[in-house]
């Protein structure tokens, strides 16, 4: 595999002069005060909720934009069933559904009066 980040401390002969070694404290003081900084802007209650809020918004806009694209597709379905693709109106499919609605509505109408009395 790869090279490893950390140094291999089996040899305890160490040949950097004081000063590298200072800078090497120094280097990895602000590596890792950077590292704890991001952690904590990441687990920061803000942070934590927005994206979750995030995430929410983001599959609620996938599961309407899929609900869209589906009721979009039967409408389009039910509209090819009563226009043709001229756009002119089949009367022959219209006219049997529209007697069957009003047939419907006089029912509930019908049974809706004799409940009140």
């Amino acid at each position: 595999m790869g090279g490893s980040a950390v140094p291999d401390t089996s040899d305890t002969s160490d040949t950097r002069t004081p000063a590298q070694i200072e800078a090497d404290i120094k280097r990895r003081r602000e590596t890792l005060a950077e590292t704890l900084d991001e952690i904590g802007v990441r687990v920061h209650p803000k942070t934590v909720v927005g994206d979750a809020k995030a995430k929410v918004a983001s599959h609620i806009d996938h599961t309407l934009g899929r609900a869209y694209v589906g009721v979009n597709r039967v409408v389009s379905d039910v509209k090819g069933q009563f226009v043709s693709e001229e756009g002119a109106p089949r009367l022959e499919r219209i006219v049997p559904v529209a007697l069957v609605v009003v047939g419907i509505v006089g029912l509930l109408a019908v049974g809706s009066r004799r409940r009140k009395r």
